[in-house]
């Protein structure tokens, strides 16, 4: 009798998908390598399994939330890269986050090769650490920055916990029917088509024109890899210049002004900062997309209102495009900003109405895509998430572009507002302002410092970050406060959020009496936010102190820029 080859227990386990088939990048390092970071905690590990795995199980979900629930539930990890060069070697590395600050938890490394085999790591042969809490994150580590590869990662599960089938999805058909119907629905409202037009008519006549996009992180173009050529604003970018007849290098101008978990609150303050820029030109077509982001807008949708209204009362009167994104949830502040849209009888495009009703349904009921094509994680799509972004507004301008022209929509400044106009005129101020010609006094105390260690971010088409707010002020020790005098009746302050023990908390004076407290530990990580210290209905000359809170006076805190209006 010939010998039983011996069966692979791995086989006869079942597993999950956490990531697959997913694109990865990696981002420059100092030294030249390049690393892409997949962060699991807070949750993160737990909706990539529903997503991606399909998991609903509410034991097997909460085994995810704890190193300890992750041994227990986990046999064994199965990675695979697919790179270019498939005999170039990648690291991957499993890490857990320690129970305290500052003790690093379980570090397993593993080497592997680019050629899409499946490489398995044995759970039992790892040697965790105690004080291991939760699963932290996982690393591809390239030997090269900007290395792209498609990764897949999958938790083989021990016996007993119930994992349904993994299913196996054809590729999304983009050229179908039912795909040109799917992006019907993204029409929520055509709007005015008149600007719009008139943009597209200029670009085709050979003039300068300018497209902007302005939101937070999927605007920056997060998950799509390579971020400067898959991203949504990219794409549509690319998309309206072939509709004018012209190249990417022609006569349009592309601003890419998408910024990682800012609301339109700041998105106000970088707008004149990002968008206008120092040579103060307007963009001729502006995208704005916070639908995602303005839960944390403390004005309820008037720092949304403001900046539409904004770039609306442009002298050179823009075409603005409201885009609606979505989350894995299924939610966004549609209802919320859909007001400003009406208000102002601007075209808009949602993400939900497009795609949600389809995501329940199965295959062979008539879906499309499903959530896991969607989606790389719980909040960003992937590059098919992103092309059908640019696929809504380029099915939208089309659109537009066929139909007769609309009157002449009416001047801006006869609408009312549906939320509030109070920051419509803001002007922007920081270490560079020339603060003698607008009257400006600024002692800065003991923020005297500059912080490098900034938001960073890829711009237009970069793939390479810069940072965020250089020009800033920074307090390292001492009581001494930042003073600020002028003349405003609405003030709002740019702080640096930080995960750092070394960041303290600030407190806020105007005219003597404190108006706030600002903990940058809030969100904790390295962010830009912006915050109201002032809004009144008359003008007048006012006193801002920023001082640490007692105790606190020996810590950091980074002052980025104001803006305020007259």
């Amino acid at each position: 009798m010939l010998p039983k080859a011996p069966r692979d227990p791995e086989a006869r386990k079942k597993r999950f998908y956490i990531m697959r088939d997913k694109k990865v990048a990696g981002s420059p390092q100092p030294d030249g390598t390049g690393v892409q970071t997949i962060y699991l905690n807070n949750d993160r590990l737990v909706s990539f399994a529903k997503i991606e795995g399909g998991i609903s199980d509410e034991e097997v979900l909460k085994c995810l939330k704890s190193a300890e629930g992750f041994r227990r539930l986990v046999y064994g990890i199965g990675v695979s890269v697919e790179g270019e060069v498939p005999e170039k070697e990648v690291d991957f590395c499993l890490e857990m986050y320690g129970s305290m600050e500052g003790i690093p938890g379980t570090c397993h490394r593993a080497a592997l090769r680019a050629d899409g085999m499946e490489y398995f790591i044995k759970c039992d042969e790892i040697a965790w650490k105690e004080q291991d809490a939760v699963p932290g994150q996982i690393r591809f580590e390239f030997k090269k920055a900007d290395t792209i590869a498609s990764v897949s990662v999958c938790l083989y599960v021990r016996d007993g916990f119930p994992i349904p089938e993994q299913e196996n999805e054809a590729g999304v058909d983009f050229e179908s029917a039912a795909y040109q119907a799917l992006l019907q629905k993204s029409l929520l409202q055509k709007g005015n088509n008149r600007r719009f037009k008139e943009v597209l008519d200029k670009a085709k006549r050979g003039e300068r024109v300018k497209v902007a996009f302005i939101g937070g992180s999927i605007t920056q173009g997060a998950w799509a890899i390579p971020i400067h050529q898959e991203c949504y604003a990219y794409r549509a970018f690319a998309g309206f210049c072939e509709m004018a007849g012209r190249t990417t290098e022609d006569n349009v101008e592309y601003v890419k002004a998408g910024v990682g978990g800012t609301s339109s609150e700041l998105g106000m303050v970088r707008y004149e900062k990002e968008v206008n820029g120092q040579e103060g030109t307007a963009p001729d077509l502006c995208v704005v997309e916070f639908a995602v982001n303005d839960e944390g807008d403390e004005t309820g949708g008037e720092s949304y209102d403001c900046l539409v209204r904004r770039i609306l009362q442009e002298k050179n009167h823009p075409a603005v495009v409201l885009l609606f994104s979505v989350f894995a949830d299924d939610q966004n502040l549609q209802e919320r900003l859909r007001k400003v849209g009406e208000a102002y009888d601007l075209p808009m495009v949602s993400l939900k109405d497009c795609l949600v009703e389809q995501f329940c349904k199965r295959k062979e009921e008539g879906r499309i895509i499903s959530k896991r094509q969607y989606f790389y994680d719980i909040y960003h799509p992937n590059n098919a998430g992103h092309r059908i972004m640019a696929d809504c507004l380029l099915h939208l301008w089309k659109e537009m572009a066929q139909d007769a022209p609309d009157e002449e929509p009416e001047e801006v400044e006869k609408l009312t507002p549906p939320y509030g106009a109070a920051f419509v005129d803001l002007k922007y101020l920081d270490r560079k302002t020339e603060i003698e010609k607008e009257g400006i006094v600024i002692v800065p105390g003991d923020f005297t410092e500059r912080d490098f260690d900034l938001q960073m971010v890829e711009r237009n088409r970069n793939t390479k970050r810069t940072p965020e707010f250089t020009e800033n002020w920074m307090h390292k020790s001492g009581n001494s406060p930042f003073v600020l005098e002028l003349a405003c009746k609405a003030l709002l302050i740019v702080e640096k959020d930080s995960g750092s023990p070394k960041a303290g908390i600030a407190e806020v004076f105007v005219d003597g009496r404190k108006v706030r407290e600002i903990d940058p530990h809030e969100v904790g990580w390295v962010h830009c936010n912006a915050l109201i210290c002032l809004k009144e209905e008359k003008t007048a000359r006012h006193r801002i102190e920023i001082a640490m809170k007692p105790g606190e006076e020996e810590k950091e805190f980074t002052i980025l820029a104001f803006a305020y209006v007259e």
